[in-house]
């Protein structure tokens, strides 16, 4: 392997899709790159290269090259982009002055078009902001119109000025929501190409086309062909001349004009060189259906990343390996390249699987609901496409009104939820994925072991606005609700059945779940007439009052009448409100048509529309649908938040203080409290000074210092919370009450080495609290919140969010612990400064945000009280930084 240069930044790598789909591979410059740029120079245009340098320069000296190519990757870096190994891109900014650099680019004249200026510039602002460089400066010729370009729309408020003939630029690089907004909308365009790219191809090759009917190729060509994909075929097999029907080719570099989708089915070791011919093909999707690699062992793990590495290198996505395929229902595509024929109908609900084994077992169920998918994906290992892409390419697919994701694991979720919540608030993201990890990932899974605990998962989804389901079948339960039926506009729901009993049931289970029957338990007699349940149906929906209407027929002689499915049927489609009923434990989807479950009833009158109706085998479940889709609507409609923003923030003393530490100490350590007192100061938060003390008289000598009265605690976490084995006096008002409790708590805590006390000043009466962040492997930076005692330490009683934040997370993450009534004046007592707290709380997260360095950090105690919040305790851990899985900038994980 090529020694790297001196301070080579490896965390700088980064694979990226442009704006076609395509992905191109981001790295610093090396000194080695001296041949590939000058080639790249000797590409360019003369036009490109008068833009570039204000000069015709037809070639590169050896001391441009050089100054070029070598940089110390502090005050001067470079970027160059690459597909195929060869350069496409080249970024680079040179510091001029403490804070400032100029920035610079050179874009290959093939590749004009597909973002990647505007890729350098964002990973080039990144970089520069972790050396101390707050503004960018840049010259551009004035007919240099795709440059200018690319700095107006990068989201930065850009000062121009003109001067001999040149366009001078300066800006801000510090991300602000407008900027944030470009670089998410530019990141979901292309990955949403990406995908549509997968998706929608022209041309399908299957390569491993087996003549042998159980053979993994045969059964997929097989399945592509009667799928009647109305794009182009191919079967790659050099042993054939027809498979299938299809007339064979030896390898997919004889297809004229290649394939976009490769489809590979061979021997785990041949598959390296399969995607090599890919590549020289111009296929732009692997879809690798082939096992045999990471979920095997070491050696298969070892291959499937040279697989990754040789795709991405020449711009392929991945789909897999160890994929059960792909499904477009679209009728303009018709593409089923899986293994099974029986696969849902056509309809509106994406699908995403991890599983191959699983992933049939979806597919059946949704079939036999009746319940049509636009889109299904396995990932199979995910080592690169991920639920993540999928997720982009719904938020504008048309097709597609919901989303259900079965996830065995999470690469990115710091990611995911940044997609999810983006999705989630047009459409519906229903997820199944066990909240504990007890027996680790699936085999083939790279994932990042969590810190945090499994609780954070879920606030996560929360968050997001994720529905959250404990299976599959739950998770169809509630998509063929929200599927074809309206969303719920409140909680206030009408029961309506032919039995006392079951309707009192209903009832009683929807209140168990928060909604509130407002109409009814109605029950007709069992005997009733069509004509009578019909009313009884039309009056729940008719009812001003109810937001949703629960029915729960049951025949008494074990059949179903018509006019009773009729009489259903009719009241739901003129109705805007959902509707969810239990007919004769029947599941699935009413659609009245031909592959409706009850469609032996007759179809409806002429001048009648179809109106789906999902049907549920027992209320119970009926109800946990509608009581999910419910809260999903209440989090669509309730205000989001704008992003916390903090006065009397800096954070250069931070970045300054931190590289001091680690330059001291490269493994990290935690801060001392003057320390910590520094660095929160940076970013406006106040931690009252305490003085350690060994003896009684120095204890005294720090009660004198700070002021009467003062606290004298234990710091041993042996002791903290406690309440059966004392660690702290409070209250005390001279030298006599100070020495007291010293003495006494050290006699106390001695014999278990926790008599190492502080002093500190007394603060007001109020109520402990715990505020923390951690930079956890996976999530990255997480905040929680606590009340302090036994609601943390034995109940669990905390609460959780993930960075960015808005001041609506930040006042739901107060609200959402059990013990929150005491901050608002439990039994009398005087509620506390909420926004005070809420003011640390948004500090901590934007500072948690800003430094991966912070490797956790606590606020203990933070007293709330009526006039504001004190903080009293502050401990500290930094460590260097780790790559995140959602970074700075714009790349595939």
């Amino acid at each position: 392997m090529t020694q790297l240069p001196p301070g080579y930044p490896v965390l700088a790598e980064a694979d990226v899709v442009l704006r076609d789909g395509s992905v191109c591979r981001l790295r610093p410059i090396k000194p080695t790159d001296a041949d590939a740029v000058r080639r790249f120079h000797a590409a360019q245009s003369d036009e490109s290269i008068y833009l570039r340098f204000f000069a015709p320069m037809r070639t590169l000296s050896d001391r441009d090259i050089k100054r070029f190519t070598e940089v110390d990757y502090i005050d001067r870096m470079a970027l160059v982009a690459t597909i195929r190994d060869d350069i496409i891109g080249i970024g680079r900014y040179d510091r001029v002055s403490e804070h400032t650099a100029e920035v610079a680019f050179n874009i290959s004249d093939h590749y004009h078009g597909k973002g990647i200026g505007s890729v350098l510039l964002e990973h080039l602002a990144a970089l520069a902001q972790f050396r101390d460089i707050d503004h960018f400066e840049a010259e551009v010729l004035p007919h240099n119109r795709k440059m200018l370009s690319v700095f107006a729309e990068a989201g930065y408020q850009v000062d121009r000025h003109f001067e001999d003939g040149v366009v001078s630029l300066h800006f801000a690089i510090e991300p602000t929501a407008q900027s944030l907004s470009v670089r998410f909308a530019r990141e979901h365009r292309a990955e949403s190409q990406s995908v549509r790219a997968m998706l929608h191809p022209a041309s399908v090759a299957v390569i491993g086309a087996s003549r042998r009917e159980r053979a993994i190729g045969h059964q997929v060509l097989k399945q592509v062909i009667h799928g009647g994909f109305t794009g182009s075929v191919y079967a790659v097999n050099p042993n054939a001349d027809t498979v299938l029907g299809v007339e064979a080719v030896r390898s997919i570099t004889d297809i004229d004009g290649g394939a976009e989708l490769a489809i590979i089915a061979v021997p785990s070791d041949g598959v390296l060189e399969v995607v090599g011919a890919c590549a020289t093909a111009g296929v732009k999707t692997l879809l690798i259906i082939s096992s045999g690699f990471a979920e095997v062992d070491e050696a298969g793990s070892r291959l499937q990343q040279e697989v990754l590495r040789l795709a991405r290198r020449h711009g392929m996505r991945v789909v897999g390996p160890n994929s059960f395929g792909l499904i477009n229902n679209d009728p303009e595509v018709s593409l089923n390249a899986t293994l099974t024929a029986t696969i849902p109908r056509s309809g509106h609900l994406g699908l995403f699987s991890q599983s191959g084994a699983l992933a049939i077992a979806n597919l059946d169920s949704a079939a036999r609901r009746n319940l049509g998918i636009s889109v299904f994906a396995s990932a199979g290992n995910r080592v690169d496409v991920s639920g993540n892409d999928l997720m982009q390419y719904w938020v504008e697919d048309e097709r597609t009104h919901a989303v259900g994701l079965y996830l065995e694991s999470m690469g990115n979720p710091r990611k995911f939820s940044r997609i999810a919540r983006h999705l989630a608030t047009n459409k519906p993201v229903i997820v199944v994925k066990p909240v504990s990890a007890s027996y680790g990932s699936p085999p083939g899974h790279k994932v990042r072991r969590p810190k945090v605990k499994p609780h954070a998962f879920t606030s996560m989804l929360e968050q997001a606005g994720v529905i959250h389901c404990e299976n599959v079948h739950q998770m169809f339960d509630v998509a063929q609700l929200l599927v074809h039926q309206p969303l719920p506009t409140g909680r206030r729901v009408a029961v309506v059945g032919n039995s006392s009993q079951l309707a009192a049931l209903c009832a009683d289970n929807a209140t168990e779940r928060g909604l509130e029957v407002v109409h009814g338990p109605v029950a007709v007699p069992t005997e009733a007439t069509a004509e009578e349940f019909q009313s009884a149906v039309d009056a729940a929906f008719a009812d001003p009052e109810v937001d949703s209407v629960i029915v729960c027929f049951i025949p008494p002689v074990g059949a179903l009448d018509q006019e009773v499915v009729e009489a259903l049927r009719y009241a739901a489609s003129h109705s805007e409100k959902p509707c969810v009923a239990t007919l004769l434990g029947l599941r699935g989807v009413d659609d009245g048509g031909d592959g409706a479950f009850l469609h032996e009833f007759g179809e409806y009158a002429d001048d009648v529309p179809r109106q789906a109706v999902p049907l549920y085998a027992m209320p119970e479940e009926a109800i946990r649908a509608l009581s999910a889709a419910t809260d999903y609507g209440q989090w669509r409609e309730k205000d989001k938040g704008v992003n916390v923003v903090r006065e009397g923030i800096d954070r250069w003393a931070v970045r300054g203080l931190l590289d001091r530490i680690l330059e001291e100490d490269p493994e990290g350590r935690a801060l001392t409290s003057e320390e910590a007192h520094e660095l929160l100061a940076a970013y406006g938060i106040d931690v009252w000074s305490r003085h350690e003390a060994a003896t009684a008289d120095e204890a005294v000598a720090a009660a004198e210092q700070v002021g009467y009265p003062v606290v004298v605690k234990s710091l041993s976490p042996l002791v903290r919370g406690q309440a059966l084995l004392e660690g702290i006096r409070v209250d005390l008002h001279d030298e006599v009450a100070v020495r007291a409790a010293f003495e006494t708590m050290d006699r106390r805590l001695a014999p278990m080495d926790a008599n190492y006390f502080v002093v500190q000043k007394m603060a007001g009466p109020g109520v402990s609290t715990v505020l923390s962040t951690i930079e956890d492997p996976l999530f990255g930076p997480v905040v929680s919140f606590s009340i302090a005692g036994a609601p943390t330490t034995m109940l669990d009683d905390i609460a959780y969010r993930i960075p960015p934040l808005t001041d609506v997370d930040v006042r739901e993450l107060v609200e959402e612990v059990k013990s929150a009534p005491l901050l608002t004046g439990y039994r009398g007592s005087p509620p506390v400064d909420r926004a005070a707290l809420e003011d640390i709380l948004g500090r901590l997260s934007l500072m948690s945000d800003d430094f991966l360095e912070l490797s956790s950090v606590e606020l203990n105690p933070v007293i709330a009280h009526p006039s504001g919040a004190t903080v009293l305790g502050a401990e500290i851990i930094i460590a260097p930084a780790r790559r995140r899985t959602d970074p700075g900038a714009r790349s595939l994980a």
